[in-house]
């Protein structure tokens, strides 16, 4: 055969391949498509894929499902990127294998669905691509003026911020409303009135009676006293922070009971409307009187109760200037713990990492051998609300066991302001000699939190454990300017409660409301 028939035969046999493959990889495209098809409707997801108990009924009652326009918004263009670009094949590979692993491999009985709904799963899962998708006109007709500051501050702020930060919500409707929540009912009220007599003879237990209401506080007596402050560096899951360990000397005082409840709190948000404004210029301040909070941005309690759960997504000075108002209502002097008084009494005289026996190593998640066997809870399950327990939300003070002084939920619930500017370095200058009522250092940028709350894990309940506040990170979705001083709009799981003292003066509460924040 000659060279020129061998060419053409060659030549068609190539083409003959390239159209074979052609075809091959046009029925893949197609047979893929198909697959994605139909891996992506409503049906599927919540017939094959979805592991979550309500979420079809949750959407069908959202604003996404029956809007006034009456376009269905489907699963898909929500929870996966335009599907113009590669990314929405790759989240689809993610999330699809995350569901069915969770679907075939656990029991879903067991899973904490409620901490599934919170911001930090919301964002990975949530898209702004796909929100922007339908929503291309950030400021449409009729968008309140609240709107309007709330997609200025989103666009200035992309880099920090997600749309699910303001609409976390939007696309799964979840019950009530934080002003229709019923109020919880503490049992345990008239024990507690047997054992906080309102008249008190000497340095006791006592009840506090917010002048003009019949809010209650209950406060327990501190006797003075010596520890040793800070955790030893044999103590797992210790920080450098915590350290050295050095003696402390302190001066009996009253602590209260719980963290401030909203029953408390709003009492003072009433109050200060009155005492707070003049009769005949309500827009001016009286220049005697300690003023209050300006309305919240956003519902403070995230819609899970108030009552007599923590009081929660006030800032530090919002904490102190209610010190102050408490301390001017009632003639006593009412302040913020310092770090030395809040790790005195969460000890209540013990030296290990708790208050009681058990190590932070038995308790904790972040050990990958109690991951695969599970977590050890009692007794640390019994005193705190915590991430194994804690159902991702606060919690009314009655389902918690007293530490042995008295005080409920110094280790979980809710984290807890301090008095003390926070240093990382705060303890290394103390030395052998023993500190005397210690207030922390004299300025700073940020203050002291102590304590775990609803969300910690069990390494971060320990007695010695320090945090700080967080004021620019805890700030982010606030669209004003300047930002409140008296509201987060990013950190619910802080709180606080109040410290009574003897007859010493009270230190100097800082008028400054922290770093990065200016008045309004």
């Amino acid at each position: 055969m000659s060279s020129e028939p061998k060419k053409a035969a060659s030549s068609l046999r190539s083409l003959t391949l390239v159209g074979i493959g052609i075809l091959v990889g046009f029925a893949i495209l197609l047979g893929g498509k198909a697959g994605v098809d139909a891996t992506s409707t409503d049906k599927f997801c919540d017939q094959a894929c979805h592991a979550h108990p309500d979420a079809t009924q949750t959407w069908i009652k959202s604003a996404h499902y029956t809007t006034k326009s009456g376009v269905v918004v489907h699963c898909i263009e929500c929870h996966l990127p335009p599907p113009s670009g590669l990314s929405f094949y790759t989240e689809k590979a993610r999330l699809g294998a995350q569901d069915i692993y969770g679907k075939a491999f656990k029991d879903l009985s067991k899973i904490d669905w409620q901490s599934k709904q919170s911001l930090e799963h919301a964002k990975t899962f949530t898209y702004d691509s796909a929100c922007v998708r339908c929503h291309a006109n950030l400021f449409s007709a009729g968008l309140s003026r609240k709107g309007v500051d709330g997609h200025l501050h989103y666009q200035r702020s992309k880099d920090r911020m997600t749309c699910v930060n303001c609409h976390q919500h939007a696309g799964h409707f979840r019950g009530k409303k934080a002003e229709e929540a019923v109020e919880e009912v503490d049992t345990e009220e008239r024990d507690l009135d047997k054992t906080f007599p309102t008249n008190p003879q000497g340095f006791g237990n006592y009840t506090e009676i917010i002048p003009g209401s019949e809010v209650k506080i209950r406060m327990v007596a501190i006797p003075g006293g010596s520890f040793r402050m800070g955790s030893p560096e044999s103590e797992p899951y210790r920080r450098a922070d915590e350290g050295p360990v050095h003696r402390v000397k302190l001066s009996p005082f009253w602590m209260e009971r719980t963290e401030v409840s909203w029953r408390e709190y709003e009492v003072y948000l009433l109050e200060r409307g009155s005492r707070s404004r003049s009769r005949d210029n309500p827009t001016s301040e009286k220049p005697d009187a300690v003023t209050g909070p300006t309305p919240p941005y956003g519902s403070p309690d995230q819609g899970w109760g108030r009552g007599t759960r923590p009081a929660i997504t006030m800032t530090h000075y919002a904490a102190t200037l209610y010190c102050q108002w408490l301390s001017e209502v009632t003639g006593k002097k009412f302040r913020l713990p310092t770090e030395a008084e809040w790790e005195y009494t969460a000890r209540a005289g013990a030296t290990s990492a708790y208050f009681f026996a058990g190590s932070p190593s038995q308790f904790t998640r972040r050990r990958w051998w109690n991951r695969l066997l599970g977590v050890k809870m009692a007794p640390l399950s019994g005193y705190a609300w915590y991430e194994e327990n804690g159902a991702s939300r606060t919690h009314p003070p009655a389902g918690t066991q007293a530490n042995p002084w008295g005080l409920v939920n110094m280790l979980g619930n809710v984290r807890e302001f301090c008095l003390d500017w926070y240093d990382p370095q705060a303890y290394a200058p103390m030395g052998d000699s023993e500190a005397m009522d210690p207030h922390g250092p004299p300025s700073g940028q940020e203050h002291v939190v102590r304590g775990g709350s609803y969300r910690s894990d069990a390494a971060d309940l320990r007695c010695a454990a320090r945090d700080h506040t967080r004021t620019d990170d805890w700030m982010i979705t606030d669209p004003q300017s300047p930002k409140s001083i008296w509201w987060y709009s990013d950190c619910t799981d802080v709180g606080f409660r109040v410290v009574r003292e003897m007859d010493q003066p009270a230190p100097a509460v800082s008028q400054r409301p922290g770093k990065g924040v200016s008045g309004k």
